[in-house]
């Protein structure tokens, strides 16, 4: 059986989960290829596996090598695994006021290493995971990759899932839609969101800009925001140093938003400046939807 046919089978088994990105109808899978919702809108399974259901065209900064030097900071030098660790403590604490089988959605996915690590450490097949982001070339690698998960191109503002159909939103690093994730998240369900705090990364912005110029991260607003939309439970700091070597690093500087704007002689002078360490500094916000449902979460 090809990918995009094993893919249509794990779809089918979480067909409830789906609605059209235009009319907002339920969906049916057909003949192991497509996606026909109840207006006809179609949307095909790629060769890959994934589905793309973008409704408009989008520009994105993600290229292709950043999502390979994601994937190889995620994977290979397991930069993220005390967060990964820590928020499957907090998915696996939570599993039995959610009960039953758990949806986990992936909002702003990228090449989905994030995900796929979560779902390693939490060991547990009632857990089905679900990937979405913005950015064909990132989906498409992550289906490559990762087969057990369902991953989708689409828009935050107007994902193709139904109302109250996902346990846990992870929110990683990444842009958020909150009155889109309350509409998706079941009464009572939760959200994890993780955002920088003022050393993430310190040693590539100092590397990056002049000391007048430095910039750091202020996550105040941020939270401040999460609170408006999500009942905060609790908050976890996560602040370490890893050692790189200089495959590494370039790895790290080439995923990292501040490559954007980076001319490639940028680029090298900060490979070359022989950063051995880096900090990761995040806090992990977990929050509960009440939009839907005034009672307490049960202890």
């Amino acid at each position: 059986m090809i990918n995009k046919e094993k893919s249509a089978e794990l779809v089918n088994k979480y067909v409830h989960v789906f609605s059209c990105p235009l009319c907002k109808s339920p969906m049916k899978v057909t003949h192991l290829k497509s996606l026909v919702f109840l207006n006809n809108h179609t949307f095909d399974f790629a060769k890959q596996g994934y589905v793309n259901m973008m409704t408009h065209s989008t520009n994105s900064h993600y290229a292709k090598e950043l999502f390979k030097a994601r994937q190889k900071v995620i994977m290979e030098n397991n930069l993220f695994a005390l967060l990964h660790k820590e928020i499957s403590e907090i998915i696996i604490e939570n599993m039995d006021a959610l009960k039953g089988e758990i949806i986990i959605f992936d909002a702003g996915c990228g090449e989905g290493s994030h995900l796929q690590r979560i779902l390693d450490e939490c060991k547990n097949e009632t857990i089905a995971g679900i990937g979405l982001d913005i950015s064909k070339e990132g989906i498409r690698m992550a289906a490559r990759n990762y087969k057990k998960s369902i991953w989708l191109v689409g828009d935050l503002a107007n994902s193709p899932l139904q109302d109250q159909s996902c346990h846990i939103i992870l929110n990683i690093l990444s842009p958020a839609n909150y009155k889109e994730f309350q509409r998706i998240l079941v009464p009572n369900g939760l959200i994890i969101k993780v955002v920088p705090r003022s050393n993430y990364l310190k040693e590539l912005r100092e590397a990056r800009f002049d000391e007048k110029d430095k910039t750091s991260y202020k996550n105040d607003e941020t939270v401040s925001l999460f609170k408006q939309h999500f009942h905060l439970m609790d908050t976890f700091e996560i602040s370490y140093t890893k050692g790189l070597n200089v495959k590494d690093l370039t790895n790290l500087t080439q995923m990292s938003p501040l490559s954007w704007n980076m001319s490639k002689d940028d680029m090298e002078q900060i490979i070359n400046r022989g950063i051995s360490r880096i900090t990761i500094d995040l806090d992990i916000l977990v929050g509960i939807n009440k939009s839907n449902n005034t009672n307490e979460r049960p202890n």
